[in-house]
């Protein structure tokens, strides 16, 4: 059974850094794709960074692109969202996924892909003065 656990969320200033993490157990990440997603009230969710074992390149949105770091830690089955000079319209709910890479590319599953993912319980990410 694949399970997500999000944490690192909280509340932070404008300008400031948070990092989120996401510990994924239950399946072999070298074959799936792992995302960040958010959501915020009254909106559609964002995938906003995507990685897989078959794409060398990371997926960002363009909202948080050159702001925003994925990374993973494979001995730990941990990913981390570093994110830095926040904004008020970061503010949002962050969610992890996961689902098996089918070889379509990060952006595929940042985009379109992720319905029917494994997800997390979701961290709040408050950025507010």
């Amino acid at each position: 059974q694949v399970q997500l656990v999000e944490s690192g969320g909280g509340l932070v200033q404008p300008g400031g850094s948070l990092r989120l993490s996401c510990t994924i157990s239950g399946t072999n990440l070298d074959y799936y794709y792992i995302g960040w997603f958010r959501q915020a009230p009254g909106k559609e969710r964002e995938g906003v960074s995507c990685l897989s074992g078959s794409d060398a390149t990371t997926y960002y949105s363009d909202s948080v692109k050159g702001r925003f770091t994925f990374s993973r830690d494979n001995a730990k089955n941990t990913v981390y969202l570093q994110m830095n000079s926040l904004k008020p319209e970061d503010t949002a709910v962050y969610y992890c996924a996961t689902d098996l890479d089918v070889g379509y590319g990060n952006s595929y599953f940042c985009t379109t892909g992720a319905d029917r993912a494994h997800w997390g319980q979701g961290t709040q990410v408050t950025v507010s003065s």
